[in-house]
């Protein structure tokens, strides 16, 4: 497909709100989005299924691992994972969630977020984890290349224009090298591609630069386990370890539940089950606080 006929595609906007349990220290976040249905047409990939519903290919491919990517039989039918939990977050500004490769950006004023798909660091250039700030905002950026790219693209500098893999936003953070772009290779979000930078689509980058300002914060955290509630329904969201940091995911995940007080209110076969497909969806394990006694919202 060409890019023209993502133009007009938005990122989902959500309403938000932490959810305090009175037996657990910590809030949770609650469930965003819902599940839609899409008929494969004639010549359509996972790729351009993903874009169109503004995921990244690997959300696509994780729920449906047994698909050929490329050539899908027209009139097949789909289950499309636009839910997440979302993440935990101490500033609500943004939110990058390495494992998952989405960001969040939360508009706490309004108790509303939007949700971008994003391309990461590739392997031997991984992303960070930190916690930084906006401090820079450009329009159509000059890239100067690190030494590291310099022999694979042979210059120091490449100017603005459709060559520049930065695309036409560049968000600089306060930490040395790494920001937030567009790209020029759109098949690279949901995947590991850059050199440590965060990737946007072409058509979600001018609305997230619009959406932050000099010393918006920036959260990048890495956290393949991640709980929620809606509706006094626990639901439990595992990702695949794509840096390979966690020895053990199931011994991961119920330290996890453990230690934020939730392994007693699970069904331990559903979350055994929900760490072995790592499909990265929300996975109902559990209920609480039925009849509204012990749950109130968090402010």
């Amino acid at each position: 497909m060409v890019l023209s006929a993502y133009a007009s595609v938005d990122a989902g906007s959500y309403k938000y709100h932490r959810v305090k349990v009175k037996e657990v220290s910590l809030p949770l976040m609650t469930v965003a989005g819902f599940f839609r249905c899409h008929v494969v047409a004639e010549k359509e990939t996972l790729l351009d299924i993903a874009r169109s519903y503004g995921l990244g290919f690997n959300e696509m491919a994780l729920s449906y691992p047994n698909l050929d990517p490329w050539t899908l039989k027209k009139g097949t039918k789909l289950r499309i994972p636009v839910r997440w939990v979302l993440p935990p977050t101490q500033h609500e500004d943004v939110v990058i969630n390495i494992p998952e490769m989405r960001l969040y950006r939360f508009f706490k004023k309004y108790g509303m977020v939007k949700t971008y798909p994003v391309g990461i660091g590739r392997k031997g250039f991984e992303t960070p984890v930190v916690v930084a700030q906006v401090e820079a905002l450009e329009t159509h950026p000059v890239w100067t290349l690190p030494p590291s790219a310099r022999e694979t693209y042979g210059k120091m500098v490449i100017p603005p224009g459709p060559n520049n893999p930065l695309g036409d936003y560049w968000i600089g953070l306060s930490v040395k090298h790494i920001g937030i772009h567009g790209t020029i290779f759109p098949w690279g979000i949901g995947r590991l591609v850059s050199r440590g930078c965060i990737r946007l689509y072409p058509e979600h980058i001018p609305l997230l630069f619009k959406e932050v300002g000099s010393g918006t914060y920036v959260e990048i955290i890495y956290e393949p386990v991640k709980i929620g509630v809606e509706n006094h329904t626990l639901y439990l969201e595992v990702h695949p370890d794509i840096y390979n940091r966690i020895p053990d995911m199931f011994c991961y995940t119920e330290d996890f539940l453990v230690q934020r007080g939730f392994r007693e209110k699970v069904n331990m076969d559903k979350v055994f089950q929900c760490v072995k497909e790592k499909n990265g969806v929300p996975f109902p394990v559990g209920t609480i606080g039925e009849g509204g006694d012990s749950l109130a919202l968090y402010n």
